[in-house]
């Protein structure tokens, strides 16, 4: 019976595996290894920073935080970086490289793409002037990627409704609350034009003078300025701070995905809470952000330690 129970216990969660302290013996330095590319990245590039949050959130979404985002197409798979989610959005490759042969350097073979995402992630946060915490390392990487997993709709668009929202996010063992937390990452960070183009002409729930100063930049036209930048945040774009949630309650969120979370519904009272509370949103963040570095990763003996974070071994 004892046997039993402790199995069932593991094989339920895998990451029951993870330790913040998993490469104290094997790889010290993995930690400043890590924040000083990071650092340097975000220091020639703000935005660097909100992308590589992106780049976790959109790998742990699809099968688990098991670093597939980061497969360049083979022969055998086509990759995620081309569907409809990631295609000519996600970013940050570059940065990953650089830290995965700075890592390598120290510790050969050792420190996973996928923990080497989760670290970058929680470095950016705290660089940008937000949150810290100790990240639970020990995944390992997956050996293939899902074109068909990342376009099935697990990672919510920006045209998503509040249930949507929720019931994506549930899928993943993440609440309500997670998913209003996560999305005040949205803190920092810019989107495409061709992403808010229909937010800021049709719909109503919006301040008049910052849809006007948006639509300066952005063409009403399809196929016009689509790819122009706007960040995310109008107040503080630069700095991980709760003023995305006070943008929220002067309509002043960028994308429909964003301004739906205070717009009548069931997250309002959280949004109130976060834009007026930096330490409850913080800790909210935190926790979402251990939860969903916790998602499905590959553990033990599945996956491997890749060697270049764009190809499997």
């Amino acid at each position: 019976m004892f046997v039993v129970v402790v199995w069932m216990m593991v094989g339920s969660s895998s990451y029951a595996q993870l330790s913040t302290k998993f490469y104290s013996k094997s790889c010290p330095k993995v930690l400043s290894t890590v924040e000083s590319v990071v650092k340097s990245a975000v220091s020639k590039e703000k935005r660097m920073g909100a992308s590589l949050v992106r780049l976790f959130f959109h790998d742990c979404f699809v099968n688990g935080c098991d670093g597939s985002i980061l497969l360049d197409d083979t022969s055998s798979f086509t990759g995620e970086k081309t569907a409809a989610p990631n295609n000519n959005s996600v970013r940050g490759f570059n940065v990953v490289d650089d830290i995965k042969a700075k890592v390598e350097k120290a510790c050969p073979g050792v420190v996973s793409c996928a923990d080497i995402l989760a670290l970058a992630a929680r470095d950016s946060v705290v660089i940008l002037g937000g949150p810290g915490w100790d990240v639970k390392l020990g995944r390992r990487d997956s050996k293939t990627a899902s074109f068909s997993a990342a376009n099935s709709g697990v990672i919510p668009p920006p045209t998503a409704t509040l249930s949507q929202l929720i019931n994506r996010f549930q899928a993943r063992g993440l609440s309500a609350k997670d998913m209003v937390a996560l999305s005040g990452a949205h803190t920092i960070g810019k989107a495409r034009c061709v992403l808010f183009r229909g937010r800021i002409y049709n719909e109503t729930n919006i301040d008049s003078s910052f849809a006007k100063a948006r639509q300066s930049n952005c063409p009403r036209t399809s196929g016009s300025g689509d790819n122009n930048l706007a960040p995310l945040d109008v107040a503080t774009p630069d700095s991980f701070d709760l003023k995305y949630f006070n943008n929220l309650l002067n309509k002043k969120g960028l994308l429909h995905s964003d301004q739906i979370l205070f717009n009548g519904g069931s997250t309002d009272s959280l949004v109130k809470k976060y834009s007026s509370n930096t330490k409850k949103f913080y800790s909210d963040f935190v926790t979402a952000m251990i939860k969903m570095g916790n998602i499905t990763p590959l553990t033990g003996s599945n996956g491997e330690i890749r060697k270049n974070c764009r190809k499997p071994n």
